[in-house]
């Protein structure tokens, strides 16, 4: 009797115990289906660059001697769903008997995969994707009875269990967190790492989207394809950013250029959330790095702590709120997502440079995602739901689970503080700080009321002029709130007359 085991397109993990022995009694599926390909508008890199690592998972297992049924895209046969071609597979092969699956990471799948296994008749069983460094219930439970969900405890944790960059029971440097040291504004005269270049072909499968008209965003160099596509490649897109930017990468993760989308970040988010890249094998590739450079602790700690503090913490959130939590808006803002966003035609600088950027490349990095993308979205009163929707279609990192908290807990405070301990918005004077975007803007991020003043600035202050609560008894707004009392009622009056008519003529920014 034979066994299939299914696999997605996020569960691309050589390491898994399934593949440690040969078995010709177990097919291995994949498939390439138009529902995980139009579910949202996704941006065509990301399509591709799924494509692309899923047919190179199969043939590797395939040359390990692994039975694979994998079913292309544009395969006659293909039913163009999992239920319909798991059947279709059964009805081919009669001795299969089981069912088996690696447990999804995104909640409609997860739904899915129960419909599947209620509905096909044959015994089956789940298993871990063997990926995470906790279960989907361990934050809901460390948690329990606490109103507060804060990541700092969880990433402490964390790094206990697994005793990373820890001396017996305490931190290494004697601190758990560097995050103050990692804010340098940019520096234009940095000299900034070339991207590792791959340098794929993929126009076949662009074809093959295009052939079946399937709808997509963003552009792609086919010819020059620089996403990694198995384990090889993206420890080789690790190592080079240990390499080469590591050092840098800890003051200025948070710095923005006109010039460059990528400056000293990893990139390795597709290879990671694909699980090509094991976050535990991150965790300890990069803390072996700092046994050679003590003074690089800050950059060690800030990026270990995004791999293994903010992403399981982000999970957790996910899982223990699904499905509610897709549905949260806490502000009740109703307004539409501006035209703009796909396409960049803005006079805004910092929008059109990280939109365009983002269409061209399929990504951007967290600060602009948060403190331009994002910012501008809530202070614009933007459905947060058709916010998620745009963030998980244009980023190649974008699944579910990972995106829809960080969009609507960290970014868009839909969830009324469960994620974020505050709103994360800021005038011109943040962005301008951090970036040189405002240098060659036609807005003036200096001036208030103009007729060519930074949206920003009246946006952000009629944003809490309009939600006092938001400053109520918590004690990170307290400068705010501060700044509020002590401002002049004309000027609370001109910044919303402002913020309206900006709103009202939000095309034309």
């Amino acid at each position: 009797m034979k066994t299939i085991r299914l696999l997605l397109g996020d569960q691309l993990n050589k390491k898994h115990s399934w593949f440690k022995q040969i078995d010709h009694n177990v097919i291995y599926l994949m498939m390439e289906i138009t529902p995980e390909m139009n579910y949202a508008k996704h941006h065509i890199q990301k399509m591709l660059a799924f494509m692309h690592a899923m047919r190179n998972f199969a043939k590797e297992l395939e040359q390990e001697g692994h039975v694979v049924r994998y079913i292309k895209l544009k395969d006659p046969d293909n039913q163009q769903s999992f239920y319909k071609n798991i059947l279709k597979l059964i009805e081919i092969n009669p001795d299969i008997n089981k069912f088996e699956y690696q447990v999804p990471d995104e909640y409609r799948l997860d739904q899915e995969m129960k419909k599947i296994t209620d509905q096909i008749g044959l015994e089956h069983q789940s298993y871990s994707t063997e990926h995470f460094l906790t279960h989907r219930q361990d934050l809901r439970d460390f948690f329990t009875k606490k109103k507060i969900w804060r990541m700092e405890e969880f990433y402490r944790h964390i790094r206990k269990k697994y005793s990373i960059l820890m001396v017996g029971d305490k931190p290494i440097g004697d601190k758990w967190n560097y995050d103050q040291d990692n804010r340098k504004k940019w520096d234009p005269k940095q000299s900034i790492p070339d991207r590792i270049k791959f340098n794929h072909d993929v126009g076949h499968l662009k074809d093959e989207i295009d052939k079946l008209e399937i709808g997509y965003i963003g552009s792609v160099d086919t010819k020059n394809f620089n996403w990694p596509s198995n384990e090889e490649e993206s420890l080789q897109v690790l190592n080079h950013f240990i390499r080469f930017s590591l050092d840098k990468f800890g003051d200025f993760q948070d710095a923005m250029s006109n010039e460059n989308p990528y400056l000293f970040h990893s990139l390795i988010s597709f290879a990671l959330n694909t699980k090509m890249l094991s976050p535990l094998k991150i965790a300890e590739t990069v803390e072996e790095n700092l046994k050679k450079d003590l003074s690089n602790l800050s950059a060690v700690e800030g990026f270990i702590r995004q791999i293994i503090g903010w992403r399981e913490y982000i999970r957790g959130v996910y899982w223990a709120k699904m499905p509610e939590y897709g549905q949260s808006n806490f502000l009740k803002f109703k307004n539409k997502l501006p035209e703009f966003f796909w396409h960049g035609k803005t006079n805004m600088n910092c929008l059109q440079k990280s939109i365009q950027q983002s269409l061209q490349h399929a990504y951007a990095h967290h600060i602009q995602r948060l403190m331009i993308l994002g910012n501008f979205m809530l202070l614009s009163e933007v459905d947060p739901k058709l916010v998620h929707e745009w963030f998980l279609a244009i980023y190649i990192d974008a699944i579910e689970w990972v995106e829809m908290p960080n969009v609507l807990g960290m970014s868009q405070y839909a969830d009324g503080g469960l994620l974020a301990t505050k709103p994360y918005v800021s005038s011109g004077s943040y962005i301008n700080k951090m970036g040189n975007y405002c240098k060659s803007c036609q807005y003036d991020v200096k001036t208030k009321f103009a007729d060519n003043s930074c949206p920003f600035n009246s946006l952000y202050w009629s944003f809490f002029l309009n939600n006092p609560t938001l400053l109520e008894n918590n004690p990170r707004m307290g400068i705010v709130k501060m700044q509020i009392n002590k401002m002049k009622e004309e000027d609370r009056g001109l910044y919303i007359k402002k913020s309206k008519q900006i709103l009202k003529n939000i095309e034309q920014l």
